[in-house]
């Protein structure tokens, strides 16, 4: 058998490259024009593994996984500055500097490239956070590309004014059906999950998800554990009852 990592690698490629391919060029444009962009869409379908895809292939991509606060927010954006240039110094004394000092250090760092800030598991940031997001952003100078998790949107808070034309926006849709099939079979492959009736089960995955990948991959979890396990087949009734009671 293949290593784990081996057999990431196709998945992730089949996704991005056939399901996201359109997604990814949008993403690679908005950086191009030096334009701000909001990503958008519910909840597991997909926003932080196509950020993440995009900010690999994008030198300049400054990617902050999670921040809460303008601390960390900085703390995190120095982090990636170093890692994108590393002539750009994380000072030593960093835990004795104000979020201030910080804060200018990578205002002067930002004006050395055309860097653009990629900001992922925003969530309902406070007004200082946001704050601080609009002051690095400096009028578009060095361009913000994030993500909602609400389809209303109103856990970037006051971030939205960023990105206030549909055409700095892109929503993220879940998968048609036969991607969102092919999907679920390999990742069913991935992680080994085997039943005399997964052929049967994977359709029906694709179904109650709808076409959700996060939902495909919940379920896939689920059908492995033994609740759900009748000698060498998957009780996809009592998978489907606890997947819906669970998201209520």
């Amino acid at each position: 058998m293949p290593s784990s990592s081996a057999q990431r690698e196709p998945t992730i490629e089949y996704l991005n490259c056939v399901a996201r391919q359109e997604e990814l060029d949008r993403l690679r444009n908005q950086a191009r024009i030096r334009k701000s962009l909001l990503v958008f869409g519910p909840e597991g379908v997909g926003k932080s593994r196509l950020l993440r895809t995009f900010v690999e292939a994008q030198t300049f991509a400054l990617y902050v996984g999670q921040m809460r606060t303008p601390r960390e927010l900085v703390v995190a954006l120095l982090q990636a500055l170093h890692s994108a240039d590393s002539n750009i110094r994380v000072p030593g004394n960093i835990a004795a500097l104000s979020t201030s000092s910080l804060k200018g250090i990578v205002h002067r760092a930002l004006d050395t490239r055309p860097f653009l800030m990629v900001l992922d598991h925003l969530d309902a940031p406070s007004r200082v956070v946001t704050g601080m997001v609009k002051d690095l952003h400096y009028y578009g100078r060095t361009p913000v590309i994030f993500a909602a998790r609400s389809p209303h949107m109103e856990d970037i808070g006051a971030l939205r004014p960023l990105c206030a034309n549909k055409s700095e926006r892109l929503e993220l849709k879940n998968l048609p059906p036969q991607i969102a099939l092919e999907f679920a079979r390999r990742e069913a492959e991935k992680t080994e999950l085997w039943a005399s009736n997964l052929d049967a089960i994977l359709p029906s995955l694709v179904e109650w998800s709808d076409g959700n990948p996060g939902a495909i991959l919940h379920m896939l979890k689920m059908a492995q554990l033994p609740q759900y396990r009748a000698d060498d087949q998957i009780k996809s009734h009592i998978l489907y009852v606890d997947y819906r009671m669970g998201r209520r």
